[in-house]
């Protein structure tokens, strides 16, 4: 389990150090596996402006590019595609080690010209694959300032192990609660406000178990229409890509946030793609699905599924289908949250090979009372950062009563 430090005190109110909230995470049994400060690794990569790019005299697909860092332009050839005048970019001087090859930059020539540096792509700085191009920063950031703190990499990351009995802390959330309850802060308020529904769903959800209920007690849903799936804000995709996550877009990656920042798996559908009413039910013999690792399983009635006219759309809390997978022509989305069986959610995963962070979460039971307030928060989420319409809550099942009194 990962997180910045940032993260954590956007739920914990503490003035201790990150050395005193390390001891503490031990301490409470959250054994810290590993700290990664990328500031420190990052510290000679600057922000640096591109004043001209001109076409290199022996090389079609090369520029030789004049970039300042604040101070006198040096010369840089590069191959990127993208390299332009005016661009705000990532800047290495000679003597620069690239973190994704380990080689330190030194002054050369590339085809007879020199070049006194390096601009970087994304997977170059080790910060993920993307390599089509180099890495374009905001127009408004300083030139000559450390890059890391540009794109909000001066945070350090904490890794945590969690032991299978302390799922509460396979959220952000959650270890902030232990925290404070171990005297290290004051956890912030973490109530929900509900959302008001403004029309019916046109999507409705039936529980097809018969005498096995407990499979899914749960199931609700939200339909948000008229939203615009495009890239997430920096603060989102940032919190993302510190953990080592890659950001998909708005949709998918308000998801991925939920699942780590309140330990809520959640499933988005592009409405659009949905036929019918969705039914959450076993599998059958024959039926598969291409999930969204690309890969297609074979099903069972050993496992729980969504599905909906044409088929199935989902295996039950581990992973959803391509087909109505969302994209960036997404308008209409459901939104569902839901509780499965822990047991049959690990059998199901281990007889599949297949591994997700909703599966690990499930597997080990994750808190029951949240899974409306959770709907109600990620549809905020889209409200906020998408814009649309929501519909009015649609659930089909009820949430267990898990309270224990104790004499």
């Amino acid at each position: 389990m990962k997180f910045t430090l940032s993260w954590l005190k956007e739920h914990l109110d503490t003035s201790a150090s990150l050395d005193e909230i390390l001891e503490r995470l031990t301490l409470v049994g959250l054994e810290v596996e590993g700290v990664e400060d990328k500031a420190k690794a990052l510290a000679p990569f600057v922000v640096g402006e591109v004043l001209s790019a001109e076409k290199h005299p022996n090389a079609d697909k090369l520029r030789v590019c004049m970039v300042t860092t604040g101070g006198a332009p040096v010369q840089v050839v590069c191959g990127a595609p993208n390299a332009r005048a005016g661009l705000k970019t990532v800047f290495a001087a000679p003597g620069t080690v690239i973190p994704a090859t380990g080689t330190e930059l030194k002054i050369g020539k590339i085809r007879d010209v020199e070049s006194r540096g390096m601009l970087c792509s994304a997977r170059e700085m080790g910060l993920s694959e993307e390599h089509d191009g180099i890495l374009e920063l905001p127009a408004d950031a300083p030139v000559g300032a450390p890059f890391a703190d540009v794109l909000g990499l001066n945070d350090p990351v904490i890794e945590i192990a969690v032991t299978p009995n302390r799922a509460d802390c396979l959220g952000v959330w959650g270890v902030a609660r232990d925290l404070a309850a171990a005297g290290l802060g004051t956890l912030k308020t973490a109530d929900v406000a509900p959302v008001t529904g403004h029309f019916d769903a046109p999507i409705k959800v039936q529980l097809a178990f018969g005498d096995t209920p407990a499979l899914c007690p749960l199931f609700a849903l939200r339909v948000v229409r008229g939203v615009k799936n495009g890239p997430s804000p920096e603060w989102l995709q940032a919190k993302l890509r510190a953990i080592g996550l890659r950001p998909i877009n708005a949709l998918v990656d308000i998801t991925n946030f939920m699942t780590f920042d309140r330990n809520r798996p959640l499933h988005v559908f592009d409405a659009r793609k949905v036929q019918g009413d969705l039914v959450v039910r076993r599998g059958e013999a024959g039926e598969t699905l291409l999930a969204l690792d690309g890969r297609t399983y074979a099903l069972d009635d050993s496992m729980c599924v969504i599905a909906d006219a044409k088929g199935v759309e989902s295996i039950a809390g581990i992973m959803g289908g391509e087909e109505s997978g969302c994209d960036a022509d997404t308008v209409d989305v459901v939104i569902e949250s839901a509780l499965w069986d822990p047991i049959n959610i690990a059998q199901s995963g281990r007889r599949l090979g297949l591994n997700s962070d909703a599966r690990f979460r499930f597997e080990r039971g994750i808190d029951p009372a949240f899974a409306l307030p959770g709907l109600d928060l990620a549809t905020r989420m889209v409200l906020d950062l998408c814009g649309g319409e929501a519909s009015h809550m649609v659930v089909a099942g009820a949430v267990p009563d898990t309270s224990r009194t104790i004499d």
